[in-house]
C-alpha cells in the first residue's frame, strides 16, 4: 500500500498535511493573490501572462523536494518543526530551471530564503549552479524524475512554457509575494494560527467619503468661526474637488489645517472613482499612528461595522517567519490601513519572504504619506521614487506627499529620472493664504550657547507653560525628565521607551491638561515621535538642535491653532555626558546653523525653508553617493545587499514583549492577537537586548521577554530600568547595584 505523501508533520494533537491538499491550497491562493493584483496591471500583456504562469508553476512546484524519500520519513516521524534532512526547495527549482521556466524558477528558490544576490549566485560552480543548493544539487539531480513521478500520481506538472521576460525588480517581490502569502497562510491555517475564511470588510468608498463629510461638517458646527477654521473649510474642500487623474500629488498645507481629514477625502474620491482595493496612511512615528486612527474610526466606520477590521493600526514591524509566529504578521488586508513608514518603505525594499509576504495587496490602492519630510531618510527617497513610480504608471497606485515642511526632493537634480509630474492638491491662491496665516503664529527667538542638563532645566522653567521639551535620543528624554520630576516639578515623559499602549494612556493625559487652560505650569520632555503629525498645542516649544524641517514641526506643536498672538519655539544646543549625541544629524545641524544665521528662518516660507535646507544637506554630505548606491544594487539584482541599505531606522533592534501574561500565553501556544503583541511590547536595540540577557520567548525565537526588570508604564517605560546604568550609584532611588 502507497504511503500517503506528506507536506507537514503532525504537531501535538494536529495531523499532518497531506501534500496533494497542501499544493492544492497554495495554488489556489497564490493564483487568486495575483490575479486580484493583476486586475490594475496596465504594463504589457506578455508581462501580465508572464507574472500569473510564473505565479501558477512556482505554486505547484514549490514543495517538490519533500517528496524525496528522507524529507517522508522524517515528516511522518517528527513531533515538532524540525529542519527536513535535503533542502526541499532545490527540487522544483531544478526542474523549472531546466525547462527555461526561469521566473517560476525564482520565486520558488526565494520562497523561504528570500531574495538573492545575484553575484554570490553567479559563483557557485562558475555559475553552473547558480540558484542551486550546493551541498545537494547531485543528489536532487538524480533523484529529480522520482520526485516527479510521485507528483504526477497526486497533481499535475504546470504547463511549460519559456517567457523571454524574466521577473526582476518590484514585479519579482510582487509575485514572490503571492506565493509566499499562500504558503504562510496555508501553513498557518493548518496549524490552527489564521482563519482560512476570513473575509475583510467591503470598501464601501463611496458611503466612506459621505461619512467623513459629516464628521468634518459636525466639527465645523462645534468650532470656533475665526480665520484658522474658515482655512481648514477651504483646505478641506480643495482637496475633497481635487481632480483624480494625476497619481502623484502633494499638500504642503501648514500644521493644524486639517490634512488629516482633507488628503483622505481626496483619496477617498480616487478609490471610488478607480475601485481601489485599500487606501493607506504612512506616518513616520508610531505614536501619532493611533492617533490617525482614532480620527479615521470616528470618521470612516459605518453602522454595523468592526472598527479595528476596517481601520488597521501596524504600529512597529511584526512580519514573523517562525511556524508558531506567521499567524502575528501584518497583511494589509483592511480597506484602511494606518502604518510606519518603517513597514512600508522596508517591505517596498525587503528581500525577505516573510515580509515581502504582504505586498501584494499594495497594487490598486491610494498611499497618503503624511510628513513625508520625516518619513524616511532623503537618501533612501530616489530608489523609493522609483517604485512608487512604477506603481503609480503601472499598477493603478495614487500617492500623495503631505507635510507642513514638506520637501519638494523630486525637484532636485538627483531625482532627473522622474517620468510623471507631481502635482499640488492646493490651488495657488489658497497656498498663499496658508502661508501668511502661518508668519505670525510662532517666532523663532536668538538661541543661548550649549547648556547642560541643569541649565536647560532652568531655561525651560523660565518660559511660560504648558511646555513641550524634545530631545533627539531617548537616554536624553529620559535623564531631563527624571531630572525634573526629582527636583519636585510637573513634568510628562513621552518616548518610545514606552510601549504604544502605553504612550497612548501618556497622550490622554497630555489632551486633558491641554484642553484645562487655568492649568499651565508644566512641561511634557519627549522624543521626535510627538514631533510630528501629533494633535498638541502648547505655549513654548523648545527643539534640541535637529535640522530645520524639524524645527519647523516643532513650531506646529506650539500656538496650533493661532488662538495666541504668538508662541516661541526656541532652538537648543547641549553638552552633557548624560544627554548623548545622535550622529546622524551633524549635517543637519550645521544647515540650520547656516540659515539661522542668514535669517532664513524667519524670512521664507516653510516649504521653500525645508526644501532650502534639504538641497544644501545634499550638497554637503554622501546623501547621493548613498542613494545611487542603492539604484546600482536593485539594477544589478543585488536584493540583500537593496534591503540592508535601504532600512528606514538603521537600527539592530528587537521587539520586546513586556506584558508577562501575553508572554505566559505565548509560551504555552495560545492564541493572541497581533494588535495585544504590538500595543504591549517595545524595540531595544540588540546590543540592549544582550547587556540586559533578556530571553526569547519559547516557541517564537524572534520575539523576546522583559522578564523581571522593573518597567514603569507611568513615566519612564523601559528607562527605569537603563537608568540605572547610566547613573550608578549618584541616584538613591533606585538602589540598584549594577
Amino acid at each position: 500500500m502507497t504511503m500517503e505523501l506528506l507536506a507537514h508533520s503532525a504537531q501535538g494533537d494536529i495531523d499532518a498535511q497531506p501534500y496533494k491538499k497542501h499544493v492544492c491550497s497554495v495554488y489556489r491562493i497564490a493564483l487568486k493573490n495575483m490575479r486580484a493584483a493583476l486586475k490594475f496591471y496596465s504594463g504589457q500583456e506578455k508581462q501580465k501572462k508572464a507574472l500569473q504562469d510564473a505565479v501558477s508553476a512556482g505554486a505547484l512546484l514549490h514543495d517538490l523536494g519533500k517528496l524525496d524519500d528522507e524529507n517522508q520519513n522524517a515528516l511522518r516521524e517528527a513531533d515538532d518543526p524540525k529542519k527536513l534532512p535535503l533542502n526541499h526547495v532545490d527540487a522544483g527549482t531544478a526542474w523549472l530551471w531546466q525547462k527555461k521556466n526561469y521566473s517560476s524558477a525564482l520565486l520558488v528558490y526565494c520562497h523561504h530564503r528570500g531574495l538573492f544576490s545575484l553575484s554570490s549566485e553567479c559563483k557557485k560552480g562558475d555559475g553552473k549552479l547558480a540558484f542551486r543548493d550546493e551541498e545537494i544539487a547531485s543528489i536532487v539531480d538524480k533523484r529529480l524524475e522520482n520526485y516527479i513521478t510521485k507528483h504526477k500520481r497526486e497533481l499535475r506538472l504546470p504547463k511549460v512554457s519559456e517567457n523571454s521576460f524574466i521577473l526582476n525588480g518590484l514585479s519579482l517581490r510582487l509575485a514572490l509575494s503571492c506565493l509566499v502569502d499562500a504558503d504562510h497562510h496555508d501553513t498557518a491555517r493548518h496549524y490552527n494560527g489564521e482563519c482560512s475564511n476570513l473575509i475583510a470588510p467591503l470598501p464601501r468608498w463611496e458611503e466612506r467619503l459621505h461619512a467623513l463629510d459629516q464628521y468634518v461638517t459636525k466639527l465645523a458646527e462645534n468650532g470656533k468661526r475665526d480665520l484658522r477654521n474658515a482655512l481648514r473649510d477651504e483646505v478641506y474642500q480643495a482637496c475633497r474637488c481635487a481632480a483624480t487623474e494625476y497619481p502623484l500629488r502633494y499638500c504642503d498645507a501648514p500644521v493644524g489645517t486639517g490634512k488629516t481629514t482633507a488628503v483622505m477625502a481626496y483619496l477617498l474620491s480616487v478609490a471610488a472613482k478607480k475601485e481601489l482595493r485599500h487606501i493607506f496612511v504612512v506616518l513616520p512615528y508610531t505614536n501619532i499612528i493611533e492617533q490617525s486612527v482614532n480620527v479615521y474610526r470616528k470618521a470612516l466606520v459605518l453602522d454595523g461595522e468592526d472598527p479595528e477590521e476596517v481601520v488597521a493600526a501596524h504600529y512597529h514591524q511584526a512580519d514573523f517567519s517562525g511556524l508558531f509566529s506567521r499567524q502575528f504578521a501584518t497583511l494589509w488586508k483592511s480597506p484602511i490601513i494606518v502604518t510606519s513608514g518603517v513597514q512600508f518603505f522596508e517591505t517596498l525594499a525587503s528581500c525577505k519572504a516573510s515580509r515581502l509576504r504582504k505586498l501584494h495587496e499594495l497594487p490598486g490602492s491610494a498611499v497618503f504619506i503624511d510628513e513625508a519630510h520625516a518619513v524616511m531618510p532623503l537618501h533612501l527617497w530616489p530608489q523609493q521614487w522609483l517604485w512608487l513610480q512604477e506603481l503609480a504608471r503601472d499598477w493603478n497606485c495614487h500617492f500623495v506627499l503631505a507635510s507642513g515642511s514638506l520637501v519638494k526632493f523630486w525637484e532636485h537634480e538627483s531625482f532627473s529620472q522622474s517620468e510623471l509630474n507631481v502635482e499640488s492638491l492646493l490651488p495657488p491662491e489658497l497656498r498663499k493664504k496658508l502661508q501668511s496665516f502661518e508668519k505670525q503664529r510662532v517666532i523663532f527667538p536668538v538661541r543661548k550657547p550649549p547648556l547642560n542638563r541643569q541649565e536647560l532645566i532652568e531655561y525651560i522653567l523660565s518660559k511660560p507653560g504648558p511646555r513641550l521639551v524634545i530631545l533627539n535620543t531617548v537616554q536624553s528624554a529620559a535623564v531631563i525628565a527624571h531630572e525634573m520630576r526629582k527636583q519636585g516639578y510637573d513634568v510628562l515623559h513621552l518616548s518610545t521607551a514606552l510601549t504604544p499602549k502605553d504612550r497612548g494612556r501618556i497622550i490622554e493625559r497630555v489632551n486633558k491638561r491641554l484642553k484645562n487652560k487655568s492649568f499651565t505650569d508644566w512641561t511634557l520632555v519627549a522624543t521626535s515621535c510627538v514631533e510630528a503629525g501629533v494633535d498638541f498645542s502648547f505655549k513654548t516649544a523648545f527643539r534640541e538642535s535637529c535640522s530645520v524641517t524639524s524645527l519647523i514641526q516643532i513650531g506646529g506643536r506650539a500656538n496650533r491653532h493661532g488662538t495666541d498672538k504668538y508662541s516661541e519655539v526656541i532652538d537648543f544646543r547641549v553638552r552633557d555626558k548624560l544627554l548623548n549625541k545622535h550622529p546622524a544629524f551633524d549635517v543637519s545641524r550645521t544647515v540650520l546653523d547656516q540659515m539661522f544665521d542668514e535669517g532664513l528662518i524667519e524670512s521664507l516660507a516653510p516649504d521653500e525653508m525645508a526644501t532650502e535646507a534639504v538641497f544644501r544637506e545634499l550638497g554637503k554630505s554622501n546623501i547621493i553617493e548613498k542613494s545611487k548606491c542603492i539604484k546600482d544594487q536593485e539594477s544589478a539584482q543585488e536584493y540583500k545587499e537593496v534591503a540592508k541599505l535601504s532600512r528606514v531606522i538603521n537600527a539592530d533592534s528587537h521587539i520586546v514583549v513586556i506584558h508577562e501574561g501575553i508572554v505566559s500565553k505565548l509560551e504555552n501556544r495560545e492564541r493572541v492577537s497581533w494588535i495585544d503583541i504590538l500595543k504591549n511590547s517595545v524595540q531595544i536595540w540588540s546590543n540592549k537586548v544582550n547587556e540586559l540577557g533578556l530571553e526569547e520567548i519559547k516557541y517564537h525565537p524572534e520575539l523576546y521577554h522583559w522578564g523581571s526588570y522593573p518597567y514603569d508604564p507611568e513615566f519612564l517605560g523601559y528607562m527605569e530600568a537603563l537608568l540605572p546604568i547610566l547613573y550608578g550609584y549618584e541616584d538613591d532611588k533606585y538602589g540598584l547595584i549594577i
